[in-house]
């Protein structure tokens, strides 16, 4: 670099002195860009004690100002136009260099240290548990990557992580062990990825990394040689592999697992918050397929979410319009053929979709939240149906796991039973392994309450889980009831036939009764009687219905034996 050489710029005396007291650091340059002036404070930061008559690039360079950063003042000073820049000095020192014309001729050139408010602005940028980017330094980060793919044409990945079962060592190890499990996944995200690459930390459980690498490969397209999304995809499964292996934190075995969602840009968006939101879909579209797994963004997704949200809406709109119905489907002693109760199962007739099915809105509230207020409302009705009913027919409610959280089911039952006025005793409430697995001892603690109650409790789809036999071991179920793939895969399957028949001696052995679901059939009836299960509950036997035929159908009965429904029925 040449210095710049040109005519002296003269200072009044007086002048000369009010700039030497200026508490910033101020050079003034001759037209060519030479020192003719310099106060102390500007001599101190460039720790030059004779600055006056240097050329600018031999009084920045050698004390610290990289080249390609003061290239920029020096243009300014040959075009005579004023420039704002950023020098590194000293090798962590940054300044704010302002270069300005004067009307007399030549330039000031001021300078600010803004080596602190940096420092500050990267941790206000940091997250403090792992020492991560956090979301607004990402987002900055991200937006900046997004202006420079779109100069080179080169596409970058954005991976929104989220971690699997963490939530259960944070319930039962506490929130220390968490926390020390989330600074070993930090790191070892860190050793998957590349030094141009950036991990965040989002919040709770929740990670992104954006993936670029300035050394593009030899095609347009492609990131250190390799083409997305190919890249993305290795780095996903890399992080699978890694994240889900075993951590060892203050002496427990840790098995968590990562669902990893990938957006690529800017195919998937041209802008930050597009990106991220893609790829926060895809990420919810990974933990929908069983987690421990990634997907890359669709653009389906979009429509699906949009389908998902407005559902959403309406599922919270149905609550405050009391849009919600119940259905009474009637369960049948097979030895006697009389009613012995009702299962009331939730209906939701929406004014403009029609019917929604349970099996989408109920894990639909489940996940937003408002399944335990759906819950209470199914449960209070329910019951003060019951307590109408001409005979003391039994009611089953369903509960979801969600009802289980928060502590207060058993005073919730307590309070229903108060103001319905239904003995206990005519309470049957149905929970499914999903219940038991979450936290075990705390739901037990539970059933136990209720229980106390005097309500009976059944076991819900029994044989689907992986622990059922344990967990009839651990609590003194009332009923199991066999769940209805087994009772359909009867005809032409024996191994659905033998599981219903040890289902069948065990309940028996335990003294338990066991109710069949899902009987459509003459021959599965006779299937199930065969094993020796002592109630059965399907279509064939009565289909669900309204409260008050319910109620009609025990009033056509005699007491105390309510309808004979399987008299018609080949036994």
């Amino acid at each position: 670099m040449s210095a710049l050489a040109a005519p002296s710029l003269s200072i009044a005396l007086p002048f000369e002195a009010a700039l030497a007291e200026m508490a910033a650091p101020l050079l003034l340059l001759d037209a060519g860009g030479s020192v003719v002036f310099a106060n102390a404070h500007a001599a101190a930061l460039l720790a030059c004690t004779e600055p006056v008559g240097l050329p600018l690039p031999a009084l920045l360079v050698p004390f610290g100002a990289a080249e390609p950063e003061a290239e920029p003042i020096l243009e300014a000073v040959r075009a005579a136009r004023p420039v704002r820049v950023r020098l590194t000095l000293g090798g962590d020192r940054r300044v704010e260099a302002a270069l300005a014309p004067l009307s007399a001729g030549g330039f000031a050139l001021t300078f600010e240290d803004v080596t602190e408010q940096l420092r500050g602005a990267a941790l206000a940028r940091q997250e403090p548990l792992t020492g991560l980017c956090n979301r607004v330094g990402l987002h900055d980060r991200l937006d900046a990557a997004l202006t420079e793919a779109a100069r080179t044409g080169a596409p970058l990945a954005v991976l929104m992580l989220d971690l699997d079962r963490f939530k259960t060592v944070n319930d039962t190890l506490g929130h220390p062990v968490g926390d020390a499990l989330l600074r070993k996944v930090a790191e070892r995200l860190r050793r998957a990825t590349r030094s141009g690459d950036l991990v965040a930390r989002l919040g709770g459980d929740e990670f992104a990394i954006l993936q670029v690498d300035p050394q593009v490969g030899p095609q347009v397209g492609t990131h250190a040689g390799v083409e997305q999304p190919h890249a993305a995809e290795a780095l996903a499964r890399r992080l699978v592999d890694l994240v889900g292996r075993t951590y060892v934190v203050d002496g427990h075995m840790l098995n968590v697992g990562v669902s990893v969602g990938v957006a690529i840009a800017p195919a998937d968006g041209q802008n930050a918050d597009d990106l991220l939101k893609h790829a926060d879909l895809a990420l919810y579209r990974a933990k929908a397929a069983g987690r421990g797994t990634y997907r890359f963004f669709e653009p389906a997704m979009n429509a699906q979410m949009q389908a998902r949200r407005g559902l959403e809406i309406d599922l919270r709109r149905a609550m405050a319009l009391k849009q919600f119905d119940l259905a009474f489907q009637p369960q049948i002693q097979l030895e006697s053929g009389d009613v012995t109760g009702f299962e009331a199962l939730l209906r939701w007739n929406h004014p403009e979709r029609g019917p929604v099915s349970p099996a989408l809105f109920i894990p639909l509230a489940e996940e937003i939240g408002v399944i335990v207020g759906i819950g209470e409302w199914v449960l209070r009705t329910a019951c003060r149906e019951a307590a109408r009913w001409p005979h003391p027919a039994s009611i089953a409610v369903n509960l979801s796991p969600v009802q289980f959280r928060g502590g207060r089911l058993v005073e919730t039952v307590t309070n229903v039973l108060a103001q319905t006025g239904l003995d206990p005793a005519r309470l049957e409430l149905e929970i499914t392994e999903g219940a038991l697995l979450e936290n075990t001892d705390s739901v037990l603690d539970v059933l136990n309450g209720l229980r106390a109650l005097g309500v009976k409790i059944s076991m819900d789809d029994f044989g689907t889980g992986y622990s059922s036999l344990s967990y009839l071991q651990k609590f003194p179920f009332d009923k199991i009831k066999i769940d209805q793939s087994f009772v359909r895969g009867m005809e032409g399957n024996a191994e659905c036939g033998a599981i219903v028949r040890a289902i069948a001696r065990l309940g028996a052995s335990l003294g338990m009764r066991t109710t069949a679901e899902g009987v459509e059939t003459a021959t599965q009836l006779d299937a199930i009687r065969a094993e020796g299960c002592t109630e059965v509950q399907g279509y064939l036997t009565g289909r669900p219905m309204p409260a008050a035929q319910a109620a009609a159908l025990l009033s056509a009965s005699p007491a105390p034996s309510p309808a004979p429904l399987l008299s018609t029925l080949p036994a």
